[in-house]
């Protein structure tokens, strides 16, 4: 196999992003050889944009190119099932970005598929990439943290009549959820990254700031399986925006940067608590080799990955970890009780938590 990958992107929205911060960085590794959207005007314009010639309208086509090596799924939430399950068996290495299906039932489902699959199939949580999120990482990791004992997430975004005008937002058919699915998921997966899994949680959502079907505000209280306590708010109300996660250890402070779309960018603020911690940090990143951030990264360890010189960036074991929290918070939110997980086959929203009359 050719060490540079030839890439079909599905969907022209977000994918535009996937191929201006994440393949054309990596052009090394990656040619994005085909396009596929449902809207021929953006097929074309992309199309012409980055001298792509094959424009296809029908996702099957892409299926039967031998020469593609890895389909990215950049469609709306509602497609990804059918897609990455049809891509796995089609032998296809799978890129799909969130959230990479609509109920635990299909993460399931998918990670079933995965087992058999000859290609890799690789969730997107670009937000986790960049110098901040990977200095934070590091220095938990090297126990020079200490014991967790709290944490927050703000994840405060504007959305307004105009984002809305896209016909499947704020539907639960075709978006499945709202500042949970869609914004908030990228936050939250953060935090679990760098603080593990939850043991418990009780949540709330509402919709108070736009005339949609789905939620717009949302706030949790959370156990950690460490023991350590957490609490989520977003909204998409805000008159500013920001992502701000801020995590406190026995030994350090640590805070993000506040930018709402890639708050991984950027050195956090690490605040140590003595003298002697702050040596020991200084030591750890003495030598901090630049990480680039959000797609480009995360692209770049996909290839790796395929190649055997590197584990999988982001798993369908983090997709579940993260679609698990969302059926909780559903869960807790209707039925005003704390939630306990992991969450299995018993769960009564484990099939789907879209509400019945929007199936």
């Amino acid at each position: 196999m050719s060490r540079v990958l030839n890439v079909a992107v599905v969907g022209c929205g977000i994918g535009r992003s996937h191929i201006v911060e994440g393949y054309l960085p990596n052009a090394d590794k990656f040619k994005v050889l085909a396009i596929c959207d449902l809207d021929q005007e953006r097929l074309d314009k992309i199309g012409e944009e980055f001298g792509i010639d094959r424009r296809v309208v029908n996702f099957d086509d892409l299926l039967a190119m031998d020469d593609i090596d890895i389909i990215d799924v950049c469609t709306p939430p509602g497609a990804h099932l059918f897609m990455v399950s049809a891509a796995l068996k089609a032998g296809k290495h799978v890129v799909c970005e969130k959230p990479l299906v609509g109920s635990l039932k299909d993460v399931d489902t998918i990670m079933a598929i995965e087992k058999g699959a000859k290609g890799l199939l690789m969730p997107v949580f670009q937000y986790r990439f960049g110098d901040g999120i990977e200095q934070a990482k590091a220095v938990i990791e090297s126990g020079i943290a200490g014991k967790a004992y709290c944490g927050t997430v703000e994840t405060m975004w504007r959305r307004e009549a105009l984002y809305y005008a896209v016909p499947w937002r704020g539907k639960w058919k075709t978006e499945l959820g709202g500042v949970l699915m869609g914004h908030a998921i990228h936050p939250h997966d953060i935090f679990t990254y760098l603080m593990g899994d939850i043991a418990r949680m009780f949540g709330r959502v509402a919709t108070r700031v736009n005339p949609i079907e789905v939620e717009d505000v949302i706030s949790a209280s959370l156990e950690m399986k460490s023991g350590a306590l957490a609490s989520f708010t977003a909204t998409l109300g805000s008159v500013d925006e920001i992502t701000r996660i801020r995590l406190q250890f026995e030994n350090v402070t640590i805070e993000s940067d506040h930018s709402p779309y890639n708050p991984g960018k950027e050195p956090w603020k690490i605040l140590p608590r003595n003298d002697e911690v702050k040596a020991r940090i200084d030591k750890l990143l003495a030598n901090w080799q630049h990480v680039p951030s959000r797609f480009q990264t995360q692209m770049a360890r996909f290839h790796d990955a395929i190649f055997g010189k590197g584990e999988l960036p982001v798993t369908s074991a983090d997709s579940r970890r993260a679609l698990e929290l969302v059926t909780a918070f559903y869960h807790s939110s209707s039925t005003h009780t704390e939630v306990v997980l992991p969450l299995g086959p018993e769960h009564p929203l484990y099939e789907s938590w879209v509400p019945a009359q929007y199936r």
